[in-house]
């Protein structure tokens, strides 16, 4: 049986989770204020309801007790969001994760119930930042405080080397925990293999090690 996920407020953030939980096999409802945002969305998800996400005869009215879970996205009105997180929590739904916009909001949010917070302004801030500065990769993703997942062309200097030989964790404290090829992703690549110039390594490492990550310094 398919998930059941419940996403309140159509904002960007709002709107990619719906479509991301939908193309990943779950059921999704979202709510909105916005006729024209419910209009949209549709026929993308398995149902959309134009109303109040702060409205409790609303809610209860989305069967909360069958949900496994709902996204609090409300964009701008955060006095909504508490109200939804309160409700969907009375309504017995076991995963609620909401938005917030600063610490302070997420204090709030998870005193009146939600069991996680995320900041999308935050951590999207962080990781352009991240990217502009580490040119080293292509992506940046943080998994902690202190330690991050990264995406790497393959190195000039390591094309054609194993990883066997390259010894990266014991050189550098980086983990190779995979490598994409045409877009697919391989985490069970053998260490044996040469590594192909057009391949891409997903690494994870602590922050400052990957920060000082540096491979135009190594010589063939």
């Amino acid at each position: 049986m398919s998930k059941q996920f419940a996403v309140l407020g159509l904002g960007s953030f709002g709107w990619s989770v719906a479509l991301t939980l939908e193309k990943m096999g779950a059921d999704v409802l979202v709510v909105d204020e916005s006729f024209e945002k419910i209009q949209e969305i549709s026929e993308q998800v398995s149902y959309a309801l134009r109303a109040d996400v702060a409205d409790p005869e609303a809610l209860e009215a989305l069967g909360g007790r069958n949900l496994d879970g709902a996204v609090i996205a409300v964009s701008e009105n955060f006095e909504a969001s508490i109200m939804a997180t309160m409700l969907c929590k009375e309504m017995g739904i076991p995963m609620v994760l909401a938005k917030a916009k600063d610490k302070l909001q997420g204090t709030i949010l998870k005193k009146v119930g939600a069991d996680s917070v995320v900041y999308p302004e935050i951590e999207m801030g962080s990781r352009v930042a991240k990217n502009l500065v580490a040119k080293e990769f292509s992506d940046w993703i943080e998994l902690s405080e202190d330690y991050s997942m990264v995406e790497a062309v393959v190195p000039e200097p390591w094309q054609g080397k194993c990883l066997a030989d390259l010894k990266v964790r014991e050189r550098f404290g980086i983990n190779i925990v995979g490598i994409i090829i045409n877009k697919q992703v391989d985490v069970t690549f053998d260490p044996n293999e040469p590594l192909p110039a057009n391949g891409i390594l997903i690494m994870i490492g602590a922050n400052d090690v990957l920060q000082k990550f540096d491979t135009k310094k190594e010589r063939r």
